[in-house]
């Protein structure tokens, strides 16, 4: 997720017991990387693997250049994203653009896997609107052509995140290739979770927007569809977690641009509790990295949160 799962982010799910995190989705022309923003959205320092990059364009010799550049950077895995329906994205027929077009989805496929040694997989929604659910046939063309996995969501560019997903597409994905299918969209837990494999005949789930204040959900998911035990730890020490991110976000993006990117992170965690957004009033507006720290790591003392009511869903 673009502006969401950087380094800091993609390491501490991880460490949680996420199975695997995907970078940031990545811009195709490699002449537009010699920037900081796609400098850390290269950065894949002190990542445990499997480490999963995923590339966004519409030219086939561009996603195969960048693949094999991600490749020599030490990516394990190139994933192909046909699934952002940003609009910003669409202009440049990127992202979910591409399933209006299968001779250039065959053709992107093609290339890119021809010019790495390691695995490709593909990122997809059900497809463009509810009268072109092409994902199915999309898939199958990725398996002749050589990726290796495929992630499907269940929504189409159209309904953007609007309604619920649904799943009756991913089933038919199911069907029609024999490669792993992963399954997305709405999966807040893991009864959601066992619900959707079951449906699906899916071999995985991805976990999205559920993640953005939970990072603790992946692992939690993980461990519990394994037959394990596992819930979120105290409020005491999910703040704490936070505070930790919070202080890897600042010092990964510098002083100014961390401290803004570490708002959203303390306001989707503080979402989650009944009294939460009382305390995010007084935090945002807050400039100095320090200050922005010790006040968030104070809500274990007297922030109130031990005692309000945590949020589900």
């Amino acid at each position: 997720m673009a502006g969401v799962s950087d380094r800091p982010v993609r390491i501490l799910c991880r460490t949680l017991g996420a199975g695997m995190a995907i970078s940031e989705m990545i811009h195709s022309d490699t002449n537009l990387w010699d920037t900081k923003k796609t400098d850390r959205r290269l950065d894949i320092r002190d990542e445990p693997g499997p480490i999963s990059i995923q590339i966004a364009g519409h030219d086939p010799k561009l996603m195969a250049k960048a693949a094999r550049a991600n490749e020599e950077r030490g990516a394990d895995i190139i994933d192909i994203n046909l699934g952002c329906p940003a609009k910003k994205v669409l202009k440049k027929a990127a992202g979910s653009a591409l399933m209006r077009d299968e001779v250039l989805c065959a053709e992107i496929f093609r290339q890119v896997v021809n010019a790495v040694q390691i695995p490709v997989t593909v990122k997809m929604r059900t497809g463009w609107d509810h009268l072109s659910k092409n994902g199915p046939a999309i898939a199958k063309m990725a398996e002749e052509l050589g990726l290796q996995a495929v992630t499907m969501h269940g929504r189409t560019r159209c309904d953007m995140y609007k309604g619920g997903a649904e799943y009756d597409t991913i089933q038919r994905t199911r069907e029609a290739v024999q490669i792993p299918l992963i399954a997305n969209g709405d999966i807040t837990s893991a009864q959601k979770a066992r619900e959707v494999l079951s449906a699906t005949g899916a071999d995985a789930v991805m976990i999205g927007r559920g993640t953005q204040g939970d990072p603790w959900l992946p692992g939690i998911i993980a461990a519990q569809l394994d037959g394990r035990s596992l819930s979120r730890p105290s409020v005491d020490v999910q703040i704490a977690t936070v505070a930790k991110l919070i202080r890897e976000i600042q010092l990964f993006y510098g002083e100014q641009t961390g401290v803004k990117m570490a708002r959203k992170h303390m306001q989707w965690f503080l979402k989650r509790f009944a009294n939460g957004l009382e305390a995010w009033s007084h935090l945002n507006p807050i400039v100095d990295p320090d200050e922005q720290y010790q006040r968030f790591i104070e809500l274990i003392d007297g922030g109130g949160l031990r005692d309000g009511t945590e949020r589900t869903g």
